[in-house]
């Protein structure tokens, strides 16, 4: 069981423009092309801040007739959110605030020893590396530039690096990076 970042970003490092829209990443390659139809096999829960599940309520119907679905997840589903949001009808869903531990640990138990998947936002990752929970990122790199937008990741990490433990070309659109997070040192040692 692996908890793990999966997004796409340009190559500037947004996973989104200012006003959450995706519209460029679409036209760049064929996601049944990519490592997430095998990525998805694997995963047995998934976390997503507000932003990224408004997006999916705002698409649901493209969704559904990409996927057959509205809510294309059969996993549960934690959202994070300081707002009262809608459900999707149909969907496992649970509606959360605060601290990411006490959520990872529900996550676990509910995922039957398959991979945990941090969806997005950037911010909401990082709260789950804070925690010194988030074990791997996985990034479509595409080849866009946006100038602005929601970072990838909004946290500087610098010690230790991540490290690079595969990369691969998908297309003429996107590199797939696969980074594993080391543990953090403990405050004052090395």
């Amino acid at each position: 069981m692996t908890t793990q970042y999966y997004t796409a970003a340009s190559l500037d490092g947004f996973i989104a423009t200012e006003d959450d829209a995706l519209d460029w990443l679409f036209p760049l390659g064929d996601i049944n092309d990519t490592g997430y139809p095998a990525f998805i096999a694997e995963v047995g829960a998934l976390a997503m801040g507000a932003s990224t599940y408004e997006w999916m309520l705002r698409h649901a119907q493209s969704v559904a007739e990409q996927t057959g679905s509205a809510w294309p997840y059969s996993q549960p589903t934690w959202v994070f959110s300081h707002r009262t949001l809608p459900a999707v009808p149909g969907a496992d869903l649970r509606f959360v605030r605060g601290d990411v531990r006490p959520v990872h640990d529900a996550m676990r138990a509910a995922a039957g020893g398959r991979n945990l998947w941090i969806v997005g936002g950037g911010d909401l990752a990082g709260q789950f590396h804070d925690a010194g929970l988030l074990e791997e990122i996985i990034v479509q790199v595409g080849s866009v530039t946006l100038g602005r937008g929601k970072p990838l990741f909004p946290r500087r990490l610098t010690q230790p690096p991540l490290v690079l433990v595969s990369a691969r070309q998908i297309g003429t659109g996107f590199a797939e990076l696969r980074y594993r997070v080391p543990a953090k040192p403990p405050a004052g040692g090395a």
